[in-house]
């Protein structure tokens, strides 16, 4: 004879599974986070390497009054279009357009200036709402290194040392590696893979508690020869489980979009084992596991399926206030994160993502840290199940 609770437990399973919208949530907001995190990284990529696929096209007016500097910037893979005089406005409709990335407009003087040693002026016209920033300090480099260049040239042809201009030469050494380049960036949006732990099992929760006793099916149920404890065992762990397999579907479907997506193009890498995410998935399991017992043990507390509903819409909200907080206060990590419920997940994934031996403490308060507090739930949720005044809703 199968024990009570595992009778509970297939049977809501069942229910919830047959609920085109419960699984239609939990397909959502598995797939959701991760295609959002693939998005805005290849728009990223997309962005980083527009110039070396496109290259780099700068509109000129008055070009042939600077043929060298024309020949630098075509070596620095910068198409050059040669324009005649234009006024402000040609010039500004000609940006809006995305006809060029920026306009070049060498003044009538320059020849003149150039040949007496003197300043010779040129005037960079762009257009600051494009997202075109990249290509743009693309084009003063080239800019600045022709300017350098010339420099230099002229120190020499008058016995001048060019060194003697720059008593100081600065030499700029990165120690980041790309693995903590890379959490810093996705570490802003890993916090959110670990939110639908409190959303795939909410409909299952408050189904099978406030939703049952709205539907009188509860008094049924409670009339079989099974304790109060057990019942809420099974509606617990049936919500749990679809916490946890959306959490765990999340993770990989995340994992492999971030594996596939070429992170060098901009700097960054993901270097996370499939043994250290089968590890943070296990760490997970009493995150599902809370998330399930507050949900059941809110809902019980509620006069009606809908008050649950909306009580709940804002609990769950609250196990992301401390990630948050920790982002906009830019808080360096510390042990104490990971003794708060999801916060201790987010801050987990992150470290390993930065490739950090962390050993096995951080693995042990991750866990801990909302297990505690489920079996405190679930235990308060036991309790009022033996109230008559809940089952019969007065």
């Amino acid at each position: 004879m199968k024990a009570p609770w595992r009778i509970v437990f297939l049977k809501e399973l069942r229910e919830t599974v047959r609920d085109k919208r419960s699984l239609g949530l939990l397909a959502l907001f598995t797939l959701m986070y991760p295609v959002m995190l693939g998005v805005i990284l290849h728009q990223q990529i997309k962005r980083a390497t527009k110039p070396e696929r496109e290259g780099i096209e700068l509109a000129v007016i008055g070009a042939a009054q600077a043929p060298n500097l024309m020949a630098q910037l075509k070596q620095k893979n910068i198409t050059v279009q040669p324009m005649g005089p234009m006024e402000e406005d040609a010039i500004s409709e000609l940006l809006r357009a995305r006809k060029a990335v920026a306009l070049l407009r060498i003044t009538d003087k320059y020849a003149e200036n150039y040949q007496a040693m003197r300043p010779a002026r040129v005037e960079l016209w762009f257009d600051s709402a494009a997202d075109n920033s990249a290509r743009q300090r693309d084009i003063e480099e080239v800019l600045h290194t022709y300017s350098s260049s010339v420099t230099s040239a002229r120190l020499l042809a008058h016995g001048v040392s060019p060194a003697m201009v720059a008593p100081i030469q600065l030499q700029r050494y990165d120690t980041g590696t790309t693995a903590a380049r890379s959490a810093g960036l996705i570490g802003s949006v890993l916090g959110f893979l670990f939110f639908p732990a409190f959303i795939c099992g909410l409909s299952a929760a408050v189904d099978s508690t406030a939703g049952e006793r709205e539907r009188r099916s509860l008094e049924v149920l409670m009339a079989q020869p099974a304790r109060s404890w057990q019942l809420v065992l099974g509606k617990w762990l049936a919500a749990a489980s679809l916490a946890v397999i959306g959490i765990t579907l999340e993770l990989f479907l995340a994992h492999a979009i971030l594996t596939w997506l070429p992170l060098e193009e901009i700097g960054m890498s993901w270097r996370v084992t499939t043994g250290a995410l089968l590890m943070v998935c296990v760490a997970s399991i009493p995150l599902s596991l809370f998330a399930a017992a507050l949900q059941i043990a809110v809902a019980m507390n509620a006069r009606s399926f809908k008050e649950a509903q909306s009580t709940l819409s804002f609990v769950v909200m609250l196990p992301m206030v401390p990630g948050i907080a920790v982002s906009m206060l830019e808080l360096k990590t510390a042990l104490w994160m990971y003794a708060v419920p999801m916060l201790s997940n987010q801050t987990l994934l992150r470290e390993i993502a930065k490739g950090e031996d962390l050993g096995a403490l951080p693995y042990l308060l991750t866990f801990a840290s909302a297990m505690l507090p489920a079996l405190g739930a679930a235990a308060f949720a036991s309790w009022r199940m033996k109230s008559e005044r809940y089952v019969l809703a007065v």
